[in-house]
């Protein structure tokens, strides 16, 4: 790795200002991106990725991914849209070989499929970082670990409490299927260009005992009718539903609660009984 150039010398080398269409801010603090790795595997009580595989979405200039590959991963893959940034990673490539193996392409597209365990490690792109999230939840089984940095805002939603107003349909499905742990917060001059916003790092753990995943997809559509209606009781945002007051009973729900007063744990009640 010390024979590849320092990310100013390859930011400047690929003139690769960052697109706002593809949601980019790059970080080129090596410090930063090695923080996120060692506070990541020190939350999960690993010393490394040995025998293990990393999925990154979106790997800028690299300086994350050169972070993983210190951190010993069986293999890498990183899945990117930008043809300069691909042809980073061809440089990272020749140095490292066959242990870093490049997708280009949209992730929100592409199947994380990989026998053995498996991680995702990612400053995402901000614009998809929430369909991207949502995607892996549906199938956190298959994870070891997700650690994801997102605008600070979104992060507080996800790991927002009932009866908040940031409280909504991804902090249910984040709190159903995981142990979430904020690592960090950056400010927003860590990045280039600045966004106007703090970023968080969270570090998103499979729960020993998940959801079906058809169970999950019925708190899906629950969750969508409810929140998208949020002011409004149940008996009124989910009144589609047939034998409402039933199932409520069944799950000791109140008609009259709103959407956001519904731990995570009622609407799984919920979801059970339909």
């Amino acid at each position: 790795m010390e024979q590849l150039p320092s990310l100013k010398d390859t930011v400047t080398k690929y003139e690769l200002l960052a697109k706002k269409a593809l949601g980019q801010n790059f970080l080129l603090d090596m410090n930063i991106t090695d923080k996120i790795i060692r506070t990541s595997l020190e939350a999960q009580n690993k010393p490394d990725f040995s025998g293990e595989y990393v999925f990154e979405v979106g790997p800028g200039p690299g300086g994350l991914t050169r972070a993983i590959l210190k951190a010993k991963p069986r293999q890498l893959t990183v899945i990117e849209m930008d043809s300069r940034c691909i042809q980073i990673m061809q440089d990272i490539k020749s140095v490292v070989g066959e242990q870093l193996q490049i997708v280009e392409g949209d992730a929100l597209k592409y199947e994380f499929k990989q026998d053995g365990i498996k991680n995702i490690v990612s400053n995402l792109p901000y614009n998809i970082s929430v369909p991207l999230l949502m995607m892996w939840l549906k199938n956190i089984a298959d994870y070891s670990s997700l650690t994801l940095m997102f605008q600070k805002e979104v992060a507080d939603r996800i790991t927002a409490e009932p009866n908040s107003k940031i409280y909504g349909r991804i902090s249910v499905m984040a709190q159903l299927t995981c142990k979430i742990k904020v690592l960090f917060n950056l400010n927003p001059n860590c990045f280039v260009p600045a966004p106007k916003i703090w970023s968080t790092v969270l570090l998103f753990q499979p729960l020993k005992e998940i959801p079906a995943p058809e169970t999950l997809q019925k708190v899906e559509k629950l969750t969508e009718a409810a929140f998208g209606q949020r002011r409004k009781m149940l008996r009124q945002s989910l009144k589609n539903i047939p034998n409402l007051a039933e199932i409520c009973a069944n799950a000791d729900v109140p008609l009259t609660a709103r959407a956001e007063n519904l731990t995570p744990e009622q609407y799984l009640a919920l979801a059970l009984q339909l």
